[in-house]
């Protein structure tokens, strides 16, 4: 080119498929082409390329060449699958599936509770067809809900999608309601449950012809209960064994999952008006009785947070426990799993029936782990839990107003030994230390109304009560410090100790109180523990002591268990 001038670009890629970056631009070739060796060589470039570019200035425009290529500056480029048009539901029997039954309950609810029916029956009452047919726009209104965003999602056309969902729902009614008009479906007034489970397993669709049946025996029920008894009554009729008993616990399995999936369903079985806490009580008894009923025997207090069941409630909870009815008892563990991770509260109003019903919970369902939840989703849902026990609010709400600074510390450690999960228990011993540690704590030790024998019962049993919370050893032995130190306190002011020794009392008396404060029975281990120890020590060595002892042989082993605890004897 006539009047044209030069330069050179240096580009370089940093990894292999990434972008072009400009490195440099120069005048000279040798420079431009030595820093492009320079980024492969030194720099760890993937790939650098030098570019010739020439300026025409009568046309003001660039002609650009590639002189130099170094590295892997070629990348293929990824070929975009192809989209294939295929909806999520293809054929009629797609609709009958787990997936499609819940997405249709989720699109026809209020439709659905309206008619007190379960997309189950939807799917095998002619009935109901006719009648959502007839509804006006509910069953079009559903469509477009699941369409738009399937279209979006997976870059469909709207109308197309709609146009094969119609499609689809047409085929699937012409199925029913000519199989309905032509008599195919069973009737279970004319033959038993047992007989029509037999004959439709030499059907193609079994499941569909005998879910016929099923859905017409409940399709009268007044209530959801009612609908609930009558499937537990087929169940007892369906065939004691083999394939054909199998098929129809199967198909019975549907819509029982089903009416206890809905709120008014569940409600109308176990009772309404229950907080979160009593719900979740209610569906553990339901998958879990056997376990529960053996806790409740050895520990009556669990009857009161975990209700007893009655009515179809009860029956269902028999046949749960007797192993039938697998997905129904693994869709409810999946519900109470999910609700122990919410954000509700167990007990809205009670903090303190909130830590007794976490307590109740944790025991029935740590028992019935393996055969309803895992263990350690279990514990995981509880250390969850757990943390919302330990937040500022909630701990607020649980001490209220009013209480002794004594009664405050017995709380938080009764709410220490029921959170689990280590980050849970530190902040749980924080709390318990701020109240511990703090001045009001320590004046109604020092100065309180009650005696000072009284006081360091008090922190003695708090002392022991620490060490049962499990927290970490390093904060346990903080808080057991601070109240052994604040047992020393009350014990040296009111010389406790010295007072009792001296007492004009029998030696065996006084050497058993003396015993019991060293042990840490009556009193904190620390300083008032030592010094009753050392008290004991001398009272344990006089003569009259030892000749009490040989006169009063039935006190011996008694003293020698005091001992041993005190750490006085080997």
């Amino acid at each position: 080119m006539v009047g044209a001038r030069v330069h050179y670009e240096v580009f370089g890629r940093r990894k292999p498929g990434s972008g072009w970056v400009l490195e440099m631009a120069t005048e000279d070739r040798t420079a431009a082409i030595r820093m492009a060796e320079n980024l492969i060589a030194e720099d760890g470039f993937a790939a650098a390329k030098v570019a010739k570019e020439t300026l025409d200035e009568e046309t003001r425009e660039f002609a650009s060449l590639e002189i130099l290529k170094l590295g892997d500056w070629e990348t293929a480029k990824k070929k975009e699958p192809k989209k294939e048009f295929e909806p999520l539901c293809v054929q009629p029997k797609d609709l009958y599936t787990l997936h499609a039954r819940e997405r249709i309950g989720r699109l026809l609810e209020d439709w659905l509770e309206r008619k007190r029916a379960t997309p189950f029956e939807l799917l095998h009452r002619p009935d109901l067809v006719e009648a959502l047919e007839a509804s006006g726009g509910d069953l079009q209104h559903a469509v477009q809900k699941i369409s738009v965003p399937e279209a979006a999602d997976r870059g469909f056309s709207v109308h197309e999608l709609i146009r094969t969902y119609n499609g689809l729902i047409e085929r699937t009614i012409e199925r029913l309601m000519k199989d309905w008009r032509r008599g195919a479906l069973i009737d279970l007034k004319r033959e038993s449950f047992a007989a029509a489970a037999e004959r439709a397993l030499k059907d193609p669709d079994p499941c569909y012809l005998l879910g016929s049946g099923v859905a017409g025996a409940i399709a009268s029920s007044r209530t959801w209960s009612e609908k609930v008894g009558r499937l537990l009554d087929l169940a007892g009729a369906a065939p004691a064994s083999g394939p054909a008993r199998t098929l129809a616990m199967s198909v019975l399995e549907q819509p029982l999952a089903e009416i206890l999936g809905v709120k008014p369903g569940l409600e109308d079985l176990i009772g309404r008006g229950l907080d979160l806490g009593g719900e979740l009580a209610a569906l553990t008894r339901l998958a879990v009785g056997g376990a529960v009923e053996l806790l409740v025997k050895h520990d009556p207090r669990l009857a009161k947070v975990m209700p007893v069941l009655s009515g179809e409630a009860e029956r269902l909870g028999g046949w749960l426990s007797e192993d039938a009815f697998e997905e129904v008892r693994t869709g409810l563990g999946k519900r109470i799993l999910r609700e122990l991770n919410g954000p509700r509260r167990l007990r809205p109003h009670d903090a303190v029936a909130e830590i007794d019903m976490l307590r109740g919970l944790a025991m029935s369902l740590t028992a019935g782990a393996g055969r309803l939840l895992p263990l350690e989703d279990v514990q995981a849902a509880f250390s969850t839990r757990s943390k919302m026990l330990v937040t500022g609010d909630f701990v607020d709400a649980y001490l209220g107003k009013g209480r002794t600074a004594c009664e405050e510390a017995q709380a938080l450690l009764v709410l220490g030994e029921n959170v689990i999960g280590a980050a849970n228990k530190r902040q749980a011993s924080r709390w318990i230390a701020g109240v511990v540690g703090g001045l009001k704590f320590e004046t109604e030790m020092r100065s309180g109304e009650e005696t000072p024998a009284a006081r360091l019962g008090k922190l003695a049993a708090l002392q022991r009560q620490v060490g049962r919370c499990g927290l970490a050893p390093e904060d346990s032995a903080t808080i057991q410090g601070r109240l052994g130190e604040l047992g020393g306190m009350v014990e040296g002011e009111a010389k406790l100790s010295a007072s009792i020794a001296r007492a004009k009392a029998p030696p065996l008396h006084r050497l058993t109180v003396l015993l019991r404060l060293a042990a840490g029975e009556s009193a904190p281990l620390g300083p008032a523990a030592d010094r009753a120890r050392s008290e004991a020590l001398k009272l344990v060595r006089l003569p009259e002591t030892r000749s009490a002892l040989t006169e009063a042989p039935d006190q011996v082993e008694t003293v020698r268990t005091l001992l041993q605890q005190a750490g006085l004897a080997a």
